[in-house]
């Protein structure tokens, strides 16, 4: 299976981006890597490049129209709120079984990316989570983490709540964060006092490409 799934700690900590970067980096490596991103809110059609998807389309190189939104995010909320509470605000409900169905739809030779939506565990609708969408994909997983005050404690739960449902990422990318309280190297030796068997990456704000070996591991 060539789907991997890129979770992270919580909200507006990275995931498109290091969706974007995997994905530029492949190319740069001559390698293909797709990227999806079915779920989104906080969606405007009028501001397509301002988006998560219009990012990852772009990342792929392909046009910013809205054919191309729906092949990679058909469920698009207007409210930038958890997605239970975006659906229901236009009258929707998303269902487990038609998103599996439609990430299952992605498998082949070519690596897909599939960016989830906010942190490890936010609510779907009113009975499933994030986590329930993994855990039912049965895909990879990398975790995205920040380097902000607070994200050691962040990134050990989040890893309990993954390894619960017997997820372990095949690694830790720590997204440097606009404002950190120590260099971001600390932040993954104290992590990784307490992971030993999770590979850790650092991510330098603004990089332009990510590690080879991350990329590799996606095939």
């Amino acid at each position: 299976m060539a789907l991997t799934f890129i979770a992270a700690t919580g909200t507006d900590i990275g995931k498109t981006y290091i969706t974007c970067l995997l994905i530029k980096t492949a190319a740069k490596m001559g390698k293909t890597v797709r990227g999806i991103k079915p779920v989104i809110s906080g969606f405007d059609e009028d501001q397509i490049g301002a988006s998560d998807t219009g990012n990852i389309l772009d990342a792929m190189g392909l046009p910013l129209t809205m054919d191309n939104v729906h092949t990679i995010s058909p469920w698009r909320f207007s409210a930038a709120l958890s997605p239970d509470m975006a659906a229901k605000r236009e009258g929707a409900t998303i269902e487990l079984a038609p998103l599996i169905e439609f990430c299952h739809q992605h498998i082949s030779d070519t690596p897909t990316l599939i960016e989830g939506v906010g942190g490890v565990m936010v609510p779907l609708n009113d009975t499933e989570t994030t986590l329930d969408w993994q855990a039912a994909l049965n895909a990879n997983c990398l975790l995205v983490t920040g380097s902000y005050l607070g994200t050691l404690s962040h990134t050990m739960t989040a890893l309990k709540a993954l390894a619960e449902r017997s997820i372990t990422p095949l690694a830790i990318i720590i997204n440097s964060s606009e404002i950190a309280p120590v260099p971001e190297q600390e932040t993954a030796d104290t992590l990784g006092r307490f992971v030993t068997d999770i590979p850790i990456y650092i991510v330098a704000r603004h990089a332009e490409i990510l590690p080879e070996e991350l990329v590799l591991t996606l095939s």
